[in-house]
Formats: C-alpha cells, sequence, structure tokens
C-alpha cells in the first residue's frame, strides 16, 4: 500500500486506514470476535494506520485494538480524549489529561500512544495555550508521542494547524462534504500537518447500498442522531439529509469505472484530493475491509469524474450544509 508522512509526528503510514469506532459501539451490535476480525483482516490488508477513541464502547475499542497491537508490529494507533465530561473549555486541563490518558495507555497495553487526539473539542479550546502547554507535558513526560485534533469545523482545524506542535487534524472529508478543499488542506499541506479524513462514506451513504426503505436498528447513530439530539449532527450522514444523499450517490453512479463499487470510488476521490494522508473508513467484516484497502490500488480518477463530484456537490449539497461546518 502507498504510504504517506503522518505531518509532524514523522511516521508513514498506509493510505487507507481503519476507523475503529463501530467496533465500540453507536453503529449497532459487533461481536468481540468479529471485531478482531476486522482488525486482523486490515492488518493483514496492509493497513498500518488504526483511529479509535476513549468513548467509543467505554474503551470497548480501544482495548479490543490493544489485543491485536500486542501481536502485530508497525502499527500507528491513535486514539482521541476529551468526551468523557461535561463539553466545557475548563475541563480540558492537564489533570485531566492525565487520567484519561492512564486509562487509554491501559485499554491499549502500551506505556507510550503514537497519536493522542482531542476529541471534538468546545471551540474556545482550540485558542487556549494552556491546553496546549498540557499536551506539550504529556510529551515531555512520554505518554504520548505526538497529539493532533478531530475537529467538526474548517475554522477549528485552521486555528488547530497554526500551532506549533500539533501534528496532525482529523476532520470530516468525502464526496458530500467539500468544504476542507478550500482552506484546510492546503493550510496542512503548507504546516507539514497531516490529514485524518474521517466520515469518509458519510456514515455508509457512499457505499451506494441505501436506499429510501433502509432501515438502522435503534442504538445505531443513524436512527437516533439523525437530528443531532446525542451529538454534532455533522458526525451522521455528513449532516446531510438522507434523501438528499440518495439523490447525489445517483447522480454518481454513472461516472463509476467499470468493476468498481460506490465506496471504492468515493475513497479513491478522498486519496486524490492534495493534502491528505490517511482515510479510516469503518468496517463491520472482513469483506468490507477488503473493499476499503482495494481503494488504494485504483487509479486516480479522472478530471470528468473529479467535475461530477464537483458539480453534484454544488447542485445537492452545498446549499444545505457547506457554511455550516
Amino acid at each position: 500500500m502507498e504510504t504517506r508522512r503522518l505531518g509532524r509526528t514523522g511516521r508513514d503510514v498506509g493510505v487507507v486506514g481503519l476507523g475503529a469506532w463501530q467496533l465500540g459501539a453507536d453503529w449497532g451490535a459487533v461481536d468481540e470476535g468479529d471485531a478482531v476480525a476486522v482488525l486482523r483482516a486490515a492488518v493483514d490488508g496492509g493497513v498500518t494506520f488504526i483511529d479509535t477513541a476513549d468513548v467509543y464502547g467505554d474503551g470497548r475499542s480501544e482495548r479490543i485494538v490493544g489485543r491485536v497491537l500486542a501481536s502485530v508490529d508497525g502499527l500507528t494507533v491513535a486514539t482521541k480524549m476529551g468526551r468523557r465530561v461535561e463539553q466545557v473549555p475548563e475541563n480540558y486541563s492537564l489533570a485531566n489529561f492525565r487520567a484519561w490518558n492512564d486509562r487509554s495507555r491501559q485499554n491499549l497495553g502500551v506505556d507510550t500512544i503514537d497519536l493522542v487526539q482531542l476529541h471534538c473539542p468546545p471551540t474556545p479550546v482550540y485558542s487556549d495555550d494552556e491546553v496546549f502547554d498540557a499536551l506539550d507535558t504529556l510529551v515531555d513526560e512520554g505518554r504520548i508521542a505526538a497529539y493532533g485534533v478531530s475537529v467538526e469545523t474548517c475554522a477549528e482545524a485552521l486555528t488547530a494547524i497554526a500551532r506549533p506542535n500539533v501534528a496532525s487534524v482529523q476532520i470530516i472529508l468525502n464526496a458530500l462534504r467539500l468544504k476542507p478543499l478550500d482552506e484546510v488542506l492546503p493550510a496542512a499541506q503548507a504546516a507539514g500537518v497531516g490529514i485524518i479524513a474521517r466520515v469518509p462514506l458519510a456514515s455508509g451513504l457512499l457505499s451506494g447500498k441505501y436506499d429510501e426503505h433502509t432501515t438502522f436498528a435503534d442504538d445505531d447513530h443513524r436512527t437516533y442522531n439523525r437530528h443531532g439530539e446525542a451529538f454534532d449532527v455533522g458526525e451522521t450522514f455528513s449532516g446531510v439529509d438522507f434523501g438528499t444523499g440518495l439523490e447525489a450517490v445517483r447522480r454518481l453512479m454513472p461516472w463509476l469505472p467499470a468493476g468498481t463499487a460506490m465506496a471504492q470510488f468515493a475513497l479513491r476521490w478522498i486519496l486524490d484530493q492534495p493534502g491528505v494522508t490517511v482515510v479510516i473508513p469503518g468496517a463491520r467484516n472482513p469483506q468490507q475491509v477488503a473493499g476499503n484497502i482495494s481503494a488504494a490500488t485504483l487509479p486516480p480518477l479522472t478530471p470528468d469524474q473529479l467535475t461530477a463530484v464537483q458539480e453534484t456537490y454544488d447542485a445537492l449539497i452545498r446549499p444545505q450544509i457547506h457554511d455550516r461546518w
């Protein structure tokens, strides 16, 4: 698999990673054996970057990732912290960072975590010098090797990129969420900051497998957070109205190369964007893992295909969400 430098971490990672949210919770039930099978399939397929968080299943995702990490060399594992408490800036303190970090290191079974990211904190946190001094302290103490941020908005991303020791920015980027192309990706590239593209398939919309009759389990965020009831609605279908997303996918379908699935096309589109380091699709079974990884072997999309994505976004999606995030 092609590798790219993950910003200021100094590490090279495969361009297709694995997002491990679904191995913890919020996507319907995933048996632990199935979760381990997903991780094994990813590693065997060449994935070297895994992204998790301390709140995914209250640590379940971290613990499962830790089981695989213990037996595999060469993995870069990133986790996130900050969502275990009320979301007010004063909770982003050194004492809390140490406590959360202790828990994550125990879950993952490591002394030093490769990359820790603030998990979509309140906007004022990005401008708080004390927060980033505390993160520098975690590095100095050997608890973490590097730190980054996971953001909701492009403005938050730009504020973080300006910080001298932020190694990476994780942001929603997909064929239904194009705003990061305007300023965030160029700024990250200029600063040497890695870009981790999350929600790359728009919660499955860009898999091409859904229609107006598709339903999801009650414990799946695509049911209970469709209107932002539990957390930022941008995390569910990228904030796009479900019906509008279906129409966008139908417009893109004719542009798929022969033998290519919609999900592979969507992932390849992300990999073709200058400044992207790694894309982190989730997977519920080894077959989905293999399909995601195969996107890295596709040739770059043609200018006409790239234009089709842009025109579909401009016609259907831009008026609905572009200014929101």
